[in-house]
């Protein structure tokens, strides 16, 4: 039986040894259900699966140059439900990447590096933080 208490991570990234190395861990140092896809198709085709958090690489074509990239899958993500945070993720450390990214509705971009972890971490921290926020006020607004 799933633990419903347990926030659900969507990794999604075409390098298999950082993927796994993320996998690792997110299941060494947190309390996470997590599933883990090569391609945004996959990660796309089971968004039925309801993830709390999808972690998004920006290129996604190490394994099939016509597969979507990033901001492809980010898209179609937000187009399922635009309430899904989605945390970019990639070796690129450019401006203008980012910017790209928080243009398509991003909640955050990380660069790949040795203290992405920690930043991942603290990323969802925040996103459930703020969440929880919207709804204290929501009902304080409901009760007025």
């Amino acid at each position: 039986m799933i633990d419903e208490k347990k926030i659900k991570l969507f990794l999604v990234d075409d390098d298999a040894m950082y993927l796994k190395l993320l996998e690792i861990d997110f299941l060494q140092h947190a309390d996470f259900t997590i599933e883990t896809f090569a391609t945004g198709e996959l990660c796309i085709a089971n968004l039925s699966h309801q993830p709390d958090v999808v972690i998004l690489d920006y290129h996604l074509d190490g394994i099939d140059r016509g597969a979507m990239n990033g901001i492809e899958t980010l898209d179609k993500i937000k187009g399922f439900n635009a309430d899904i945070p989605v945390v970019m993720l990639s070796s690129q450390d450019k401006i203008e990447v980012a910017v790209d990214c928080m243009l398509h509705k991003a909640s955050d971009y990380v660069v790949k590096s040795e203290t992405a972890f920690v930043r991942l971490q603290k990323t969802i921290t925040t996103i459930f933080q703020y969440k929880k926020m919207e709804k204290e006020l929501s009902w304080y607004m409901d009760r007025m």
